[in-house]
C-alpha cells in the first residue's frame, strides 16, 4: 500500500483529500503544521507528499527545501498563493508540481496518480566508455552516481543526475520539456513544464563554467534541450 503524507493546516481540506485517497486504497498520514510535518516525514517512508505553503511554525517552502535535501519523493504543493513568483520559487526549491486553491479534487487525484506511476527509466549505458562518460572536463560515473568536474565531485540531486545522464546518453538529440517530463521524471505531463527549466538551470549552475553560456546542456530555441553532440 502506497503512503501519502498531507501537511495542511486547514483541516477541512486535509480531511477531504484524505477521504478521497483512502477510498482509492492509499494509506494517508496528516500533519497540520511544518514542525509536525517534518516529524511525520522522518517517521514514515512516504511515497508522495502534499504540502501547503502557509503553515504554522515552519512554512511549506522551508519544509520542501529540507525534504528535498534528504530525499527525492514527489512533492505536490497545494496553496492559495497563485502568483507566478510563488510557483517558480516552489519549483526551484524542489517541488514537482503546484496546484492552486480552490482546486478540483479530481484534478488533484489525477496528478497524484500520475506521479505515483512515475519510474526513473532504466537507461542503457553505451558500450563505449562502459560506466564512465567523459566530455571535456566533465565526467560521470554511472555506477557511483557521481559527476565530477576537473576531478572534483559535484553534488547533484538524483533528479539532476538522471536528467544529465539521459541527455548525455542521447547526445545531440533535442528533447522538448514534455519529452523530458515523460522520459526522466517518468510521468504523464500534468501542470507546469517550468519544473524542467528550473532543473536545467540548477544543473547548469553546477556543471558549467558560466551558466549563462552553456557548453554542455544546450537550448534549441523554441524546441527544448540537448547535450552537445
Amino acid at each position: 500500500m502506497q503512503k501519502i503524507g498531507i501537511i495542511e493546516d486547514e483541516k477541512n481540506i486535509s480531511d477531504m483529500i484524505k477521504y478521497n485517497l483512502e477510498k482509492e486504497g492509499y494509506e494517508v498520514f496528516t500533519a497540520y503544521d511544518g514542525t509536525e510535518g517534518l516529524a511525520l516525514i522522518e517517521k514514515e517512508s512516504l511515497d508522495l507528499l502534499l504540502l501547503d505553503i502557509m503553515l504554522p511554525n515552519i512554512d511549506g517552502l522551508e519544509v520542501c527545501k529540507k525534504v528535498r535535501q534528504k530525499m527525492e519523493i514527489p512533492i505536490i504543493i497545494i496553496s492559495a498563493k497563485a502568483d507566478e513568483f510563488d510557483k517558480v520559487l516552489a519549483l526551484e526549491l524542489g517541488a514537482d508540481d503546484y496546484v492552486t486553491k480552490p482546486f478540483s479534487i479530481r484534478e488533484v487525484m489525477a496528478r497524484i496518480k500520475a506521479r505515483l506511476r512515475r519510474k526513473i527509466p532504466e537507461l542503457t549505458v553505451p558500450e563505449e566508455g562502459g560506466d564512465q562518460l567523459r566530455e571535456g572536463n566533465l565526467e560521470m560515473d554511472l555506477k557511483k552516481y557521481e559527476v565530477s568536474k576537473n576531478g572534483e565531485v559535484i553534488e547533484l540531486t538524483l533528479r539532476e543526475f538522471e536528467l544529465l545522464k539521459f541527455l548525455w546518453q542521447s547526445k545531440g538529440e533535442v528533447f522538448t520539456r514534455e519529452d523530458l517530463l515523460t522520459k526522466v521524471w517518468g510521468y504523464e505531463y500534468y501542470g507546469d513544464v517550468r519544473t524542467v527549466d528550473v532543473t536545467i538551470r540548477r544543473l547548469r549552475e553546477k556543471i558549467e563554467d558560466d551558466a549563462s553560456k552553456a557548453s554542455f546542456v544546450l537550448t534549441k530555441r523554441g524546441v527544448g534541450y540537448y547535450f552537445r553532440g
